[in-house]
């Protein structure tokens, strides 16, 4: 019990440490998203040179895109011209930090962990850029294949304040809530399982704790804002805070399918640029981070990282509360939505199409395609499985070529599982 205990009282200290500066982080991604016009960013980010390397490093620095979110955003801008050099520094530089996440940096582990964070986002992204265009011949660039726009929407002044709230409390936080709640999770975990002491007593160096780091979070996916209770708690068992920093760059910024990903449509070579970047990125800063700076810097304890915090502060209660009631909120929504589909799916249909939709990386995508597939006529029930891209569409008199026509519409590819058939 004492376990169970201890386990619970840490995740709420986290939780508690985060929940402000999450719904700011929150707030400032909802501004980003409906106020950054993405014509504006084809615009700096096209073209082959470095400015638009530069611009592309910058531009991925604050936005709130994890890594499976960024992707479908940087193809689209090297759909529009962007070089593989420019989609690499936004690919790189975006899924390690964002607004949220270095707010949630900031609450943990102070404020230079936090600049430097983005910082080493920035830089990386610059090297990844650059590199990869000097080592990408001409021919090689703007090969992927073209995806059909989507429309652009002019909203008004008023539309896009609602939409802020909207991006912000209901669409991303959904996308990355899972995650955020792993990470305090595993960290809480973490801080209960371990002594203080674990990896001082390996007596290991900090090269080689970073590499240790490096090999455990290449494959895994962790959020940019999950990863940040993870490695806070790390540093309190005496791992460095060269080490920890390299999993925060890592951690998010690489996974098994986001490599698979780049690799078919950016090409092998671009991808494996993109991954040294990271790599040798990482090792710098961390030992940068160990070797070089003050360690005064990097050395905080939990209840007050490098700046203090009231945790019975009215504020930061009511931060905790409101936060605590949108993540329930988000799952309220989703069994709501579970028995919702699964009421409609007993309906008797005479029609069933199945696909399989390939670039369905979060739950935005999985909405957006159920909503719009919804309002075609015909349709009585649509059903995606997330994992697999498997879409179930039931209904009467369904037409083949108005769904395909959607889905196409939204920017994602469609292979048949299986010819219409009748109930």
């Amino acid at each position: 019990m004492q376990f169970i205990s201890d386990f619970i009282s840490d995740f709420i200290r986290l939780f508690n440490e985060m929940a402000i500066y999450l719904m700011i982080g929150f707030f400032f991604a909802g501004l980003l998203h409906n106020f950054l016009k993405k014509e504006s960013i084809s615009k700096y980010l096209g073209g082959n040179s470095k400015r638009s390397v530069f611009n592309a490093a910058f531009l991925g620095v604050p936005l709130p895109l994890c890594s499976c979110g960024v992707i479908p955003t940087g193809l689209s801008l090297y759909k529009h011209g962007a070089s593989k050099g420019a989609t690499n520094a936004f690919l790189i530089s975006t899924p390690q930090t964002g607004i949220d996440s270095f707010l949630a940096t900031y609450s943990l582990m102070g404020f230079p962990f936090a600049i430097f964070r983005a910082i080493a986002a920035f830089i990386t992204g610059i090297f990844g850029g650059i590199t990869t265009d000097i080592l990408s011949s001409k021919e090689e660039q703007n090969i992927i294949e073209e995806q059909p726009e989507e429309k652009i929407e002019n909203k008004t002044f008023k539309e896009k304040i609602i939409g802020t709230f909207k991006f912000g409390f209901i669409e991303f936080l959904a996308d990355i809530s899972k995650w955020l709640i792993i990470g305090l999770a595993l960290a809480a975990l973490i801080s209960v399982i371990l002594p203080d002491d674990f990896f001082t007593s390996l007596s290991a160096s900090p090269l080689t704790n970073m590499l240790l780091v490096l090999i455990a979070s290449i494959p895994i996916y962790v959020c940019a804002t999950g990863s940040v209770p993870i490695a806070a708690v790390l540093i309190m068992k005496g791992l460095t805070p060269g080490a920890a920093f390299v999993f925060l760059m890592a951690g998010p910024a690489t996974n098994i399918a986001t490599l698979v990903v780049l690799s078919k449509t950016i090409g092998k070579k671009a991808t494996v640029l993109y991954l040294l970047s990271i790599i040798l990125g990482a090792i710098v800063f961390g030992l940068t981070i160990d070797y070089l700076l003050p360690a005064s810097w990097f050395t905080f304890a939990m209840k007050h990282a490098g700046h203090q915090h009231d945790s019975s502060s009215v504020i930061q209660l009511i931060a905790s509360i409101t936060f605590a009631i949108l993540l329930l909120r988000v799952y309220l929504v989703k069994v709501i939505h579970y028995f919702k589909q699964r009421s409609v799916a007993k309906k008797e249909y005479r029609e069933v199409c199945e696909y399989t939709i390939a670039g369905m990386g979060c739950n935005k995508c999985k909405t957006k395609v159920e909503t719009n597939l919804a309002d075609l006529e015909g349709v009585g029930s649509v059903m995606v499985d997330l994992s697999t891209g498997k879409t179930t569409i039931k209904g009467d008199h369904l037409s083949k070529t108005q769904i395909e026509e959607k889905i196409s519409e939204l920017g994602y590819k469609l292979k048949p599982n299986n010819e219409e058939k009748n109930q």
